[in-house]
């Protein structure tokens, strides 16, 4: 949202007391209201959590039911790595709790057995259903097959893969062992694949054959041998046939294993959970790159575990049986969020290709046929929707959706307005933002409280969110820096092979004793966020501070103009503003759109919103998640070298900002 378009302070949707009755927030609050609290708002509980937070965490862990020793909460001393830093580090969570994370996400197999648990369904209209004991059956014959190949507690284990269940069994076999688990997507080409998992040496590697994505169908063998051949650590590479074609000779032999072939040479036996350290790795996941070699973050098992339970349960109200689905890839965070809701007893609805292919229904399609309670996507997929007139509430029921999460960019209130007018009048739409360093939110919904137009709802439990300005301070109805200001249990661990010196510069640097997010924000009246954009991406024209997302809003909804980006161009000490714009088909950027364009923003924004410059281009530049790559375009504009290309979705754009670099 921008300072061109203000929120009334007029709810635009609020819960009902019967919903807020049988929430689990709502229970959650009655079971620390019996220790002498009075708890009842969300503030209250936000507040309270902040100034208990040893007693907060441990009534998560008891409220959830994690599975584990769960020892003393939290120590005094900080990890010997981290000792050069802050106070706000110098806390061990959980320092004598011992875990394991397949074990709670497969806890609810003992109550229900032959209900779903993974409810799968692709782009070539193939499905799949898994029931909880067929999962488990799976993940034993797996972790029987990954032991074999010398993997132990400690060692990483890599998915080059779709979202798709096997994926799901690969992950929960490898983390059952206490091994570590990393991902991306099949989209990735070879050279940033090596680029990640390189840097932290996988024993073994999981791939597949080939995917189809938007009708057209990719072949990874040749893909696969490459990796293999770069990442001389790996002892065995399973790869699945996904595309139901076989493989060529040279793919089936000692270092090459079929998925089928491992799942007839072992019989399912009762899975052996190697329970490790609260602060242990689980997961590493990798920045994305565009500045330069993409950064391993190592996140814990206690510390994931944890905090996903309390997003999930706290704020989304995932409940057993809950049908629970988010649109995302393996090269994203939301990938690791989506799968632990099975630790809620929850079922994954998967979806593997293209949102919008052959039409915009085919996610929605699967919603109302699967029964989703949960709806989860970026904000850019809702954009499309809106921009090619779609209205799912028309054509499907969609009776049992109860909330709605997004999250990758900004949720414009026009989005907002348009979820509830074209999809579902009563429904809990929940933007939320956090990102790959700390593998969930910072902001985020909650089931009690009301969702006002363009705005998250609120800071999550357990987190000291505040907006500092640029000397440290703290500021309210003002855009500033998104900070945290205390300790939590999912920071990362740091970064694979580091001394602590570049997470520190990372997160810890800009203000004392603080993390910092680099978000562009403001925190409302409401007690709710509003988000402009990434701080480093900021355009300050005459020395006014403009977030990009201010641009966009107003510019996408133009019918002739399908996305935008929008970087700065220096001149004579100053900055101009410099707007690429990919057009709708046979549309024409001529004096007449410009000039629609400019009027706009000068109108709906401000004189200073106007930019110097618009040209056309085929595509906006996007990482592979969707994001938009900003520094790249300005680096390109400025006659500099982008370090990292292979971190783009589609960087043979760059080629066409070049000739605009001299204007």
């Amino acid at each position: 949202m921008s300072q061109c378009e203000r929120t009334p302070n007029e709810p635009i949707w609020v819960p009902s007391l019967e919903r807020i009755e049988a929430s689990n927030l709502q229970q959650f609050i009655a079971h620390i209201n019996i220790q002498n609290n009075h708890l009842t708002t969300y503030e209250e509980v936000h507040q309270w959590s902040l100034q208990n937070k040893k007693d907060f965490w441990l009534e998560i862990w008891q409220f959830c039911d994690v599975i584990g020793f769960k020892g003393d909460c939290i120590h005094g001393e900080g990890l010997a790595r981290w000792q050069q830093f802050q106070p706000s580090r110098d806390t061990i969570w959980f320092p004598q709790a011992q875990l394991n994370y397949a074990e709670n996400l497969l806890a609810y197999a003992f109550q229900a057995p032959d209900d779903i648990a993974i409810w799968f369904k692709n782009e070539r209209g193939e499905s799949n259903k898994l029931t909880w004991q067929t999962l488990c059956d799976q993940v034993s014959i797996l972790q029987q097959w990954l032991i074999h190949n010398g993997v132990g507690k400690g060692d990483v284990v890599a998915g080059y893969l779709p979202h798709m269940p096997e994926t799901v069994v690969a992950m929960l076999a490898t983390t059952s062992i206490g091994a570590i688990w990393t991902s991306t997507s099949p989209d990735f080409g070879v050279e940033s694949v090596v680029e990640r998992f390189g840097q932290v040496q996988p024993k073994v590697l999981f791939c597949c054959n080939g995917y189809q994505f938007n009708g057209k169908q990719f072949n990874m063998e040749e893909k696969n041998r490459e990796i293999v051949h770069s990442l001389t650590s790996i002892n065995n590479t399973c790869q699945i046939d996904y595309l139901r074609q076989g493989f060529s000779e040279d793919m089936t032999n000692e270092t090459f294993s079929d998925w089928e072939a491992i799942l007839a040479s072992y019989l399912p036996r009762g899975i052996r959970y190697t329970r490790i350290g609260f602060n242990d790795p689980l997961f590493v996941l990798y920045s994305s790159g565009t500045t330069g070699k993409p950064k391993c973050i190592v996140h814990s098992v206690g510390g994931t575990t944890l905090n996903h339970l309390k997003e999930h349960q706290l704020h989304c109200d995932i409940q057993p049986k809950d049908r629970v689905f988010y649109y995302t890839t393996c090269g994203w965070m939301m990938w690791n969020w989506h799968v632990s809701a099975l630790a809620s007893g929850a079922t994954l609805v998967i979806f593997d290709g293209s949102p919008m292919f052959p039409n915009p229904d085919v996610l929605w399609q699967l919603a109302d046929e699967a029964e989703v309670n949960l709806f989860g996507t970026s904000a850019k997929y809702l954009e499309a929707l809106q921009k090619s007139n779609f209205r799912p509430g028309e054509s499907y029921e969609l009776s049992q959706l109860k909330t709605l999460c997004s999250t990758g960019s900004v949720l414009y209130p026009q989005q907002f307005d348009y979820v509830y007018a074209n999809i579902k009048v009563d429904l809990h739409l929940a933007s939320i933002s956090g990102g790959t360093d700390i593998c969930g939110c910072f902001v985020l919904g909650n089931p009690l409280s009301p969702v006002f137009r363009g705005e998250c709802q609120g800071p999550g439990l357990g987190m000291d969110v505040a907006v500092f300005n640029e000397n440290g301070s703290e500021i309210i109805s003002q855009r500033g820096e998104l900070v945290c200001r205390n300790s939590f249990p999912n920071q990362p661990l740091g970064f694979w092979h580091d001394n602590g010196e570049r997470y520190h510069n990372a997160y810890w640097n800009k203000f004392e004793n603080t993390w910092h997010q680099g978000d562009d924000v403001e925190i409302t009246t409401n007690g709710g966020m509003l988000f402009y954009g990434r701080s480093d991406t900021t355009l300050n024209p005459g020395g006014v501070r403009i977030g990009t997302a201010e641009i966009y809003q107003q510019v996408n909804r133009i019918d002739t103009i399908k996305d935008s980006i929008a970087v700065s161009r220096h001149v004579d000490g100053d900055e101009k503003i410099v707007l690429f714009v990919q057009l709708e088909p046979k549309a024409k950027l001529d004096d007449t759109l410009a000039d629609l364009i400019r009027s706009t923003l000068k109108r709906q924004c401000s004189p200073r919103h106007v930019p110097s410059e618009i040209y056309p281009i085929s595509e906006i530049p996007k990482t592979k998640s969707g994001k938009l790559v900003e520094l790249a375009v300005k680096q390109v504009l400025h006659g500099q070298e982008v370090k990292n290309k292979g971190a783009i979705a589609n960087p043979a754009v760059l080629e066409e900002i070049i000739q605009y670099s001299h204007l």
